[in-house]
């Protein structure tokens, strides 16, 4: 039997950070959600949808940065919960400054997104909008210096909305994304100064995509050329390390290409490859 689709016009919670993103949504009249089809732009997706109705457009960027499990897990919520989506093609690897992979290469995404979206919001009289939260203020993002130069409006983050608050609303809203792992673009395992390639990518996202068969939820597959560095959930870890399993993940990433494979005995970090950097706060 097939599931029924949910409906976008379903009742919000009591929560006032919500009424307060319904809130700033209302104000803005019609918005473009840059939708990734992760935790916070799901949640921030869905309250539009629900609070605008055909006047939000969650737009989907196809990008080779973007990992295809993410691209499908966006149209399939999109779908479920019925709201109005695009995807649009974006081309940062034809930008030499994103392939130079600098440590602001997401100011040149974002910046590559943004003037798409823009398009499409000038056409529908919209304001863009992100699911940048709270939590994102203490943390390295260049891509926040292209959002300000856009106008962008991050209305989470205004209603003062925490990473955990935005899953559990996800998870009374029954988003299937309530308690989805961080996620970041593929570029990101990339360290920086080298170059961001489309076969970099590819392997990556196949090296990824070989782990998380294995069993493993939390995974970071860092390349450095013909070597990989594997970064796994700590609460995963020691499964990982045990003498069959990392001989498991060695045999499947050399498969793909790695000569050498490494697995991270600090595990999974938020941002390693910024380890050592000097970062700014944007």
């Amino acid at each position: 039997m097939k599931k029924a689709r949910r409906t976008t016009t379903a009742g919000g919670t009591n929560s006032p950070k919500e009424a307060a993103v319904r809130g700033i949504l209302t104000s803005l009249g019609s918005v473009v959600v840059a939708y990734s089809g992760g935790v916070d732009s799901a949640y921030l997706a869905l309250i539009a949808a629900r609070t605008l109705g055909t006047r939000a457009l969650a737009v989907t960027a196809d990008s080779p940065s973007y990992p295809d499990r993410h691209r499908r897990l966006a149209i399939d919520v999109a779908s479920e919960f019925g709201f109005l989506h695009e995807i649009v093609r974006t081309g940062e690897l034809e930008r030499a400054d994103y392939r130079a992979n600098p440590e602001n290469r997401c100011y040149f995404c974002k910046t590559e997104l943004y003037t798409h979206l823009t398009a499409i919001a000038h056409a529908r009289g919209a304001t863009i909008v992100d699911g940048n939260n709270a939590d994102d203020r203490s943390d390295y993002r260049p891509g926040r210096q292209a959002a300000k130069a856009f106008g962008v409006r991050s209305p989470l983050d205004e209603a003062e909305l925490t990473k955990a608050e935005i899953r559990e609303l996800s998870r009374i809203a029954g988003l299937p994304t309530w308690d989805e792992p961080a996620s970041a673009c593929l570029s990101s395992r990339i360290p920086y100064h080298h170059e961001v390639t489309d076969d970099k990518l590819r392997m990556i996202e196949r090296a990824e995509r070989a782990i998380a068969a294995l069993g493993f939820r939390v995974c970071r597959v860092r390349h450095y050329d013909t070597g990989a560095r594997v970064e796994i959930g700590r609460d995963e870890l020691s499964l990982a390390v045990q003498p069959e399993m990392s001989a498991a993940i060695e045999r499947e990433l050399k498969a793909i290409g790695y000569a050498d494979v490494m697995i991270d005995p600090r595990g999974y970090r938020t941002g390693s490859l910024n380890e050592g950097l000097r970062l700014r706060v944007f």
